[in-house]
């Protein structure tokens, strides 16, 4: 049976990446997840309390992607990219505000709105859309681990621990920046793609950024929009004082957006990759009985440490960072610790090599296709190495330093 069920859990993986027969991601992980309960793998009182900390963070994943579109049908991801990339500042400008976005409104999110975005814009500039819209992607590894609402996997383990906002900002946020700006410098670096070779018609693709206008000007999107994304912010860090959870503050923004904008974003809501955790919620908690987790990620020194982000960012590769967080969980315990801080940055900065690494850059594979951007495995993976896999290091290099400082 654990021969099984570590068959299933990497089957479902694999099904969810591959999607044969052009089938929708989550057909072959639920498939999986069923028959690994019906042999017994797991029985339904131990899916159902598999799926316990799934609840909250998916929820919030149903209400974040569709409060992105809707301040993006609003404007404002246009409005912004015009402000941040005037002048000189140019690409730059994009890194910056793709790097916000993750941060504040999920890693996910920020693959389906601002992909498209920097892709219009590369069209209309005659960059190479590709090197672009490598942007939000790179990113989603990098700058997805300062806050607790800025990846699913985060918000899991707030579930599971109790971590709180404060202990990712001492434990994260710096490692993440530093990432951050290892990434910009290494990025600017890559050799310059051909200006027409993916380019294709201008005009091709219809751009979020041409909304703005329609609601008013560029000002007032920029000000209610960020007012709105302020507020946001403010209940995603202080929610929980009150008893509202993010998932409910994301919501809550979706209502006023909704009611602004007369539009209620149905295709947006992301009901297939919520389908995809949980299936392979069910897998990854039956696989992780027959698993050396706690092994692995025993000890506390900074050599520990080094070994924890390394293993889990291997496993997120491998296996997507979802699953691999979610057999680790149950090694971690119901209390925050310097295993928790390692295990978080190697899920989510680790899957910088392979584009099944993690549900983010799946999302990301999906909308170059529709976008009919021609884009290979091993262009994600040659990005990973020249930019995320450096920025990983330095990242975990400083929080290894804190944490011999005695800060994790």
């Amino acid at each position: 049976m654990a021969l099984f069920t570590i068959i299933a859990l990497l089957v479902g993986v694999a099904g969810a990446v591959a999607r044969p027969f052009r089938l929708p991601s989550s057909v072959v992980p639920a498939f999986a997840a069923v028959a690994v309960i019906v042999a017994g793998g797991l029985s339904l009182g131990a899916a159902r309390h598999a799926l316990d900390p799934l609840t909250e963070p998916i929820g919030f994943l149903l209400a974040a992607v569709p409060l992105a579109v809707l301040l993006d049908r609003y404007g404002y991801f246009s409005a912004a990219a015009g402000l941040l990339t005037r002048g000189e500042r140019g690409v730059g400008g994009l890194w910056v505000l793709a790097a916000l976005v993750t941060t504040v409104l999920n890693l996910d999110a920020a693959v389906v709105l601002l992909t498209p975005l920097y892709v219009n814009i590369a069209r209309r500039s005659g960059r190479d859309p590709l090197a672009l819209a490598l942007i939000p992607v790179l990113l989603a590894c990098l700058a997805s681990s300062a806050l607790p609402v800025s990846n699913l996997t985060n918000l899991i383990a707030v579930s599971s621990t109790g971590a709180s906002t404060a202990g990712f900002l001492s434990n994260l946020a710096l490692p993440s920046l530093v990432a951050t700006a290892v990434g910009w410098g290494l990025y600017r670096r890559l050799p310059a793609f051909a200006p027409a070779s993916r380019a294709g018609k201008e005009g091709g693709v219809v751009g979020a950024d041409e909304g703005a206008g329609g609601e008013g000007s560029v000002r007032r999107v920029l000000l209610v929009g960020s007012l709105i994304v302020v507020l946001v912010l403010i209940g995603f860090t202080c929610g929980r004082l009150v008893g509202v959870a993010p998932w409910g503050v994301a919501l809550g923004a979706d209502v006023v957006l909704i009611a602004l904008r007369r539009d209620l974003p149905w295709r947006s809501i992301p009901v297939g990759t919520a389908l995809v955790a949980i299936s392979l919620g069910i897998l990854a908690s039956a696989a992780a009985t027959h698993l050396p987790v706690h092994r692995l990620l025993a000890g506390t020194s900074t050599v520990a440490q080094a070994r924890t982000t390394g293993v889990m960012a291997l496993a997120a590769n491998v296996a997507n960072n979802l699953p691999a967080l979610l057999v680790a969980v149950p090694a971690l315990g119901p209390r925050p610790s310097p295993a928790l801080w390692s295990v978080l940055l190697g899920v989510n900065m680790g899957p910088v090599l392979l584009a099944t690494g993690s549900l983010a850059s799946l999302l990301w594979l999906d909308a170059l296709g529709r976008l009919g951007v021609a884009v290979k495995a091993r262009d994600f993976s040659i990005a990973g190495l020249r930019v995320g896999l450096p920025a990983l290091v330095a990242g975990t290099a400083v929080h290894l330093a804190l944490h011999a400082a005695g800060v994790t």
